[in-house]
């Protein structure tokens, strides 16, 4: 599917961050070569929904609030798109609040972009459906985290699975009535201890809504040692197993390496330059976009400096502390 949004100039631009990574690794020292490769836009931090693990749905930002604007996504777009592979329209919120979402949606498309967002589905209306599939976006991740209502709003709080559901089923629609390839639908299902036994069922529902993929995904417990209702009982569904000392922990090892910091970064809708998706309340501002250009950022000495850091010691980043990327999901 990235067939169609590749050139030379990006293959060999992503060959180069990869080398670099790698050497990185092997000097212990940052080689840091390329542009990215990824990056994650933040279109709002708006969310109608009330989700107990998630910043948005607590309400519980530090950093500014709002939305991204298209003529500061289309600045940022046009300083990036070149070497660009991969642009994910989700940081914290609902993407959907943004009523310019679509239109960055389509300009990035145009630029040869592979464009997907995430989002919770309680906006898919016959309109929105209908201009998400003339977006050219080519994937929609829509979170059902249940197979009844009860189960789903456990963690959706304040969600509504039949309008998720019907919005779905009206996203297909028009995907087959513009006979459009796109967008990919994928159902992403969070495993948590009140939906965990619906593995099966969600199967069946991510069939009869006419998606074309299912996902089973962790869920990140941000104080996790002293355990939660949300975990799971069947651990291949946890990020974290209980320890001797009856606390519980990460499974994956904590390694002094990250690809994340080399193939892209994460920008909130202010234009905060981020280094990883899990820095949700922006706590490591690697530039602000308002004042240097994304390269002068990306290429900057705190940049640097961070890469190092966590060559050096990652367990000491705190945000890092609780990362289980590569390990966190299932198709």
């Amino acid at each position: 599917m990235l067939l169609g949004v590749l050139s030379l100039r990006k293959v060999v631009n992503a060959t180069r961050l990869v080398i670099s990574f790698y050497t990185s690794r092997l000097k212990g020292k940052s080689r840091h070569k390329g542009n990215p490769i990824k990056i994650g836009i933040e279109p709002t931090t708006s969310c109608n929904l009330r989700c107990p693990e998630c910043i948005s749905g607590l309400r519980a930002f530090t950093r500014p609030t709002g939305n991204l604007t298209l003529e500061d996504f289309r600045h940022l777009t046009d300083q990036v798109y070149r070497d660009l592979i991969y642009m994910l329209f989700y940081f914290q919120g609902e993407p959907y609040l943004n009523p310019q979402f679509l239109e960055m949606a389509a300009y990035a498309s145009q630029k040869r972009i592979y464009t997907a967002t995430s989002t919770n589905g309680h906006y898919l209306d016959d309109a929105r459906a209908k201009a998400t599939v003339e977006s050219g976006l080519r994937e929609v991740i829509v979170s059902i985290d249940g197979s009844t209502q009860e189960t789903y709003a456990a963690y959706r709080v304040g969600g509504n699975l039949e309008k998720v559901k019907n919005g779905v089923k009206t996203l297909v629609k028009w995907r087959k009535e513009l006979k459009s390839a796109t967008p990919f639908i994928v159902i992403q299902f969070l495993v948590v201890a009140p939906n965990e036994h619906q593995i099966e069922e969600m199967r069946a529902l991510t069939r009869e809504l006419g998606a074309d993929k299912l996902v089973l995904k962790t869920a990140q417990i941000y104080e996790f040692e002293d355990g939660s209702d949300l975990m799971p009982r069947q651990n291949q569904y946890s990020r974290y197993f209980r320890g001797k000392d009856g606390k519980y922990q990460l499974k994956n090892k904590l390694l002094n390496q990250c690809w994340k910091l080399w193939q892209g970064a994460e920008i909130t809708w202010d234009g905060r330059v981020l280094p990883c998706c899990f820095d949700k309340d922006g706590e490591h501002v690697m530039g602000k976009l308002q004042e240097n250009s994304f390269a002068e950022i990306w290429r900057s000495q705190p940049y640097e400096d961070f890469r190092n850091q966590l060559l050096k010691s990652r367990k000491e980043i705190e945000m890092c502390r609780n990362c289980t990327e590569g390990t966190q999901v299932w198709a």
